[in-house]
Formats: structure tokens, sequence, C-alpha cells
């Protein structure tokens, strides 16, 4: 899926954040609760936002979907949702400061239990400092830098799942019943 067309979805329908913010977002709710629905998600998404068409409605459901997907896998297949190394460092950088801002909301929208593990208070830690990341950033070692923290990124969102997935098993249900209704 281009992260290009993902986010113009969100410029066509003025929703206020990015591609990279939204995936962030679906991945925060599916690491506390892999039963959290698109629809709850988008809502979350586009509550600010303008007519969203349907074809980029079934577009958006498509990316939740396939991140659910790969979080899911024991492939390590799972990877940020980015724009293309094409793209000028500071805009990725960017990109990734909202990706961060976007999982943190979503672990705290779905969680109902917050007793975690020390290791988790500390990658969650970690995850609120890259959202203050300079994004005035060039050369060869900034490069380096950014990728370092993606990899980074990539592991720690795999042990955040089991862990916050682990930590929440038993208020899934209460969370179900306390969105479904709404």
């Amino acid at each position: 899926m281009a992260y290009n067309a993902c986010n113009a979805i969100f410029l066509r329908c003025d929703a206020d954040l990015s591609a990279a913010e939204a995936h962030g977002l679906a991945t925060g709710m599916l690491c506390v609760s892999d039963q959290t629905e698109s629809t709850y998600w988008l809502a979350e998404l586009l509550q600010n936002a303008t007519q969203v068409l349907s074809n980029d409605n079934d577009i958006l459901i498509r990316l939740f979907e396939e991140t659910r997907r790969l979080l899911a896998s024991n492939e390590f297949d799972f990877d940020l949702f980015l724009p293309d190394d094409d793209v000028a460092l500071t805009d990725r950088v960017e990109a990734l400061t909202n990706w961060c801002r976007g999982f943190l909301f979503g672990v705290g929208s779905v969680a109902t239990v917050t007793n975690w593990s020390k290791d988790t208070r500390e990658i969650l830690k970690d995850i609120t400092e890259f959202t203050k990341l300079d994004t005035e950033v060039e050369g060869e070692e900034d490069e380096r830098d950014f990728v370092e923290i993606t990899e980074f990124l990539r592991s720690a969102i795999l042990l955040l799942r089991d862990e916050l997935a682990n930590n929440s098993d038993s208020s899934n249900d209460l969370w179900r019943e306390d969105h479904e209704t709404n």
C-alpha cells in the first residue's frame, strides 16, 4: 500500500493528520487489543474530517486490516508506515514523530489496564521521546540514526504487542462491551 496514496486521503478529507499518524494509531490500538474494529479506528481518525469517499474508506480499512495481519504474523513482517526512502529525511523524521504520537494515542485510547512491566513502561517512554525528535536533519549520520530508530521501533512494537495484549486479555471483553455501544 503506497504511503502517498493514503496520505492523500487525509489531505482530501481535511483530517489534520498524516498516514503515518493514522498507522501509528491503528498499531497502538491493535497492540492493546487485537479485537479493535476498523470502524472504531476510523471514527477516531475522521472525527473532525469532511466526507470520506467510499473508495478512500475501503483503502483505509485495508490499511487497518493489513496492520492487524502483520502484527499477528510470526514472520516479523510488520513495519512502520512511513514515506519511502526517496523522500527527504526531514519529512521522514517528521512522519516518524507523527507515527509515534499516533501510536501513543492508540494505546491510550483502548488500554483499560496500565499495570505494565518495567520494560513496557521503558519502551513507551522511549516512544514518547521519539515524538520530540529534531526534524532538522541531514547527512549520512542522521540517516543511520533514523534507520536505527525505525528498526528499534519495529522490534519494540512486536514486544509491546505481546506484553500489552497479554496484560489486557482479561479486559478485552470489557473493551468490546464499552466500544461496541459507541
